[in-house]
This record gives C-alpha cells, sequence and structure tokens, in this order.
C-alpha cells in the first residue's frame, strides 16, 4: 500500500483476474522450487499509536509530527490522528529483546518530542477512548491519495452507510454502541501491534496454525481496547470494530454466508499458496490496478517477481494472522503476520506479549501432537472472540484440558511452552524472564489494560465525575503511567478521593 496511486490507475476487472492468476502461478512455482530465503529467524514489530491534544481529545496533526521528526521509524497512517513505528527486522538470539524494548521506548520519545512542539501527545492503546463520532468522517482521514482511494472504492462496494453495531457481552453491562457512517475512518480507531515472523513455505503452515490456535489467549491477555465513543463494550472492542469498519458487504451478502475482508479464516491450513489463492478466490478486488511486470518472465530470467498485484490484493484483506510475500534485495521471502494484538499499555507490556507469541508458536510447531490436531478450528475462533469479549475473565478450550480459565491456560500449559520456545530461540534465559513474568503476573493479578482502564473510569464516575470527564482523566493517567514504562498490572487504579485501589483486588 505504499505506491502512490489515483482513481485513474484502476484498470478492467477481467485483464487484472488474469494478472492476478498469473501471480498465483508464479507463487506456486517459486513454492515447488524452493525459490525463498533460507530458514533464518527474523522478525518485525509494528506499532501504532494515537495523536491527542492537552483535553485529551483527537489531534489531527500526523503531519505535522512527521514534518518535525528526524526519524525514519515514524510514518502516516490512517487517520489524522495515528502514526506508525515501523521498527527494522531483528533476531531473537541473547539479548536482542532488551534492544527493541529500548528501540521502542525511544521512537515513541522522538514522537513524543515532534509531537510536542505542536501540542500534541502521542499514545498506545488499543482504542482511544475519547474519540467522538464526528471524529470517524472521511474529512479525518489522512490527506494521501491511497487513502482517499480506499475509502472511495470501499464505500461504492458498499453501496450504504457503514453500520457499527457493538454490544457489552451478554450478562456483563447494558451498554451497545449503534452508528451508521460514511468512511472507513472507524478503521483508524484500532490502533495495534503487528508482529512479524520471516518463514519458508515449509514452516509457513504449522507457524500459521499456532498462531491462530493462541489467538483467543493471546487476545484475552493483551486486551486493551473496552471503551469506544463513550461505551463500554467488549475487552478488546478493536476486533468488533475493525470487522465492521471495513465491511462492504451489505446485508444481504452477509445473510448468504459471503466472508468479511476481516477475516479469521474458517480452516486450518496446509499450504502457504491455499491462504493466498483463497484471497483470490473469495475477495473481489479493491484496487484492480496492472502492473507491467510479467512475473513468470521474472522466474525465467532468474530473478524475484515482484507479485504487485497479488501483493496489493493480499494487503486488502485483513486476516488476523495474515500471509506476506516480499522481495528484499533481491530475494523471495514469506513472512507470518500477527495482527491480533492492541497497542500498549507500555513498551514492557508491548515486547512481553511478542515475547509471549515469537515463544509459544516456537514452542508449538515443535510438538508430536500440536493443538490443531485435535481442536476444531471453530474452537480456535470461538475462543478468539472469547477472548476478545472478556479478556482475562474468558473461557478457552484447550486439548487435554478442556475449558479453563485464560489463567489456568497460560500459567499452567502456554507459559511453560512459551519459555521452552524462546530457549529454542536461544534468548537470553534472564531476558525470557523479564518479559514472561509480566505475562504471569498479569495472570496472576487478572489485570490488563482493559480492565485498568474499566476500573478507573469506574472509580471516577463513583466519585461523581461523567463517562466524558472519567474518559478523559484515565486516558491523562493512562499517559503518565506509559511514559514511566511500568507493566500495566502494576499501575494503581485511583478516583478523585483518596483511596487507592489495587487492580485485580
Amino acid at each position: 500500500m505504499g505506491r502512490v496511486v489515483s482513481r485513474t490507475d484502476l484498470s478492467a476487472r477481467e485483464p487484472y483476474r488474469t494478472k492476478v492468476h498469473r501471480n498465483l502461478e508464479a507463487l506456486r512455482r517459486m513454492v515447488a522450487e524452493g525459490r525463498f530465503a533460507a530458514d533464518e529467524l527474523r522478525t518485525g514489530v509494528e506499532l501504532e499509536l494515537a495523536l491527542v491534544d492537552e483535553g485529551m481529545e483527537p489531534a489531527m496533526l500526523n503531519h505535522a509530527v512527521l514534518d518535525r521528526s528526524a526519524s525514519d521509524l515514524l510514518t502516516t497512517e490512517l487517520g489524522r490522528w495515528n502514526l506508525e513505528i515501523n521498527l527494522p527486522p531483528r533476531t531473537l538470539p541473547g539479548t536482542a529483546a532488551c534492544r527493541l524494548e529500548d528501540d521502542v521506548v525511544s521512537s515513541i520519545a522522538c514522537a513524543r518530542r515532534s509531537a510536542a512542539v505542536v501540542g500534541a501527545t502521542p499514545v498506545t492503546i488499543g482504542i482511544l477512548p475519547t474519540l467522538g463520532a464526528e471524529h470517524l468522517a472521511s474529512d479525518k482521514l489522512t490527506d494521501d491519495p491511497r487513502y482517499d482511494l480506499l475509502n472511495r472504492q470501499m464505500v461504492d462496494a458498499r453501496g450504504e452507510p457503514f453500520r457499527l453495531d457493538i454490544a457489552a457481552p451478554s450478562g456483563s453491562r447494558d451498554e451497545r454502541l449503534v452508528l451508521d457512517v460514511d468512511s472507513i475512518a472507524p478503521e483508524a480507531a484500532c490502533t495495534s501491534l503487528q508482529l512479524h515472523l520471516q518463514l519458508t513455505p515449509e514452516t509457513f503452515p504449522a507457524h500459521w496454525n499456532a498462531a491462530q490456535a493462541i489467538a483467543g489467549a493471546q487476545v484475552a491477555l493483551a486486551a486493551n481496547s473496552p471503551f469506544l465513543l463513550g461505551h463500554r463494550l467488549w475487552a478488546e472492542t478493536r476486533v468488533p470494530l475493525f470487522e465492521q469498519a471495513v465491511d462492504v458487504r451489505p446485508v444481504e451478502l452477509r445473510n448468504q454466508g459471503v466472508r468479511p475482508r476481516v477475516w479469521f479464516g474458517d480452516r486450518w491450513a496446509s499450504s502457504v499458496t491455499d491462504l493466498f489463492e483463497e484471497n483470490v478466490r473469495y475477495f473481489p478486488a479493491l484496487l484492480p490496478m496492472v502492473d507491467e511486470e510479467d512475473p513468470l518472465a521474472e522466474l525465467e530470467a532468474g530473478s524475484a517477481p515482484q507479485l504487485h498485484e497479488l501483493r496489493l490484493h493480499s494487503g486488502t484483506v485483513w486476516r488476523w494472522n495474515r500471509p506476506v510475500y516480499d522481495v528484499a534485495d533481491g530475494v523471495a521471502h514469506l513472512r507470518l503476520e500477527n495482527r491480533v494484538l492492541p497497542a500498549g499499555p507500555s513498551a514492557i507490556d508491548a515486547v512481553a506479549n511478542a515475547l509471549f507469541f515469537y515463544g509459544l508458536v516456537r514452542a508449538l510447531v515443535t510438538l508430536e501432537h500440536p493443538p490443531w490436531r485435535s481442536m476444531t478450528f471453530d474452537a480456535a475462533y470461538g475462543n478468539f472472540v472469547a477472548g476478545a469479549q472478556h479478556g482475562m475473565d474468558a473461557q478457552l478450550f484447550w486439548p487435554g484440558m478442556g475449558t479453563v480459565g485464560v489463567d489456568r491456560l497460560v500459567l499452567d500449559r502456554l507459559l511453560p511452552l512459551a519459555r521452552e520456545g524462546l530457549r529454542a530461540w536461544d534468548v537470553e534465559p534472564s531476558v525470557a524472564e523479564r518479559y514472561l513474568s509480566v505475562i504471569e503476573a498479569r495472570c496472576r493479578t487478572g489485570c490488563t489494560g482493559a480492565s485498568w482502564q474499566t476500573q478507573t473510569v469506574a472509580a471516577l464516575e463513583k466519585d461523581g465525575c461523567p463517562r466524558p470527564v472519567a474518559l478523559r482523566r484515565m486516558l491523562d493517567r493512562y499517559i503518565s503511567h506509559m511514559a514511566g514504562n511500568q507493566p500495566v498490572h502494576s499501575w494503581p487504579v485511583t478516583s478523585d478521593a483518596a483511596g487507592v485501589t489495587a487492580v485485580g483486588a
């Protein structure tokens, strides 16, 4: 999506279909002939930020902040209040994870310095709780031709307003948001932490299956998006919001079972090409642009084709675990992009979430009986929804354990596996313990970013604050704690009264 495009670039769909199927043919040949980068551990991290002003309202200043930044790691994102940090690829052995944390801290600090010049502050949070309906209009999208074009294409494909309809989980609270919007701007409300892992065609399917199997536990442990437009909804409201914000299906197509563009999937993978082929088979092109490259001719010449059409199309199918094809230094490689996690709360929390993921998938793919052999795909999806709805209060299914609480599943089964996986990656034991101890403490306290936010707002409301005021005050405290880079399970919950309540108590 980095290419500058205009509406006049859009080609007729039939030439596009022909070309994208030629891309698939080239990909299948490359897999069969082993034309990919060697099997080596390389990871990547993308972290999205929101900008707020002194009143904790969204600050539509991303270009102004970038104009004042010397960092080449910062870039724009969909909303005018968004920025993204793209950290360079790295390996994990030794103390590399600590350097990752240092890089996250320094990148946020760089953004903070640049934002301060224009009266803004960056925050890493799943959904900015002070967003209002007025911020979800098309004029709040970043001024960039690619975003404008994508918005226009998706609005045209939808043919009617996008409907946001999200209710708090049954039996927990009587809160519900229903809103029609005229653009894909609500997608920009979803700020996330995206993890990349380089793989080969042979290793990709098992790692993708592992990532799908643990998605419910991931989102439950990291939930950080309980508020949207003043409503307290899911622990990770970013999940239904993202699904609905770019859902180009009218009601009739949803009733027919047409797949949404934000998609968990419907089966375990046996080949990486299956996933790319599903993207082409099930989803109409939003940006049907045809490049001049002939991918098969590139293969015959001994070069790695760019597969422009396939890459652009797959970038508009937002799988929660997405296959990525790329070319670097003339060599093709495959990556697994894990999109489950929200941003924040602190840098150490983010790196703990990353190390838990990398360690756990490494351990799972080496098991003699991995979970996807005895777990239905529907059960994995059910875990994902339950984790997003209830956070640490979710009940999740796991083979050999049945349906259990998140804390028990993680402490008894997943955390020991994550430790084994990090050992297999040659991560320094003290470094692994620094981050996995954060995950353990979340389980023992029951505290996530979502629970801290909701308990803080509840304490403020009990002290007499109306919900909008409580959200602003909570966010102000959140930013202060975030800047101190202490894990969220150690953050105190306070109201305007003198009392202090421990999270999870």
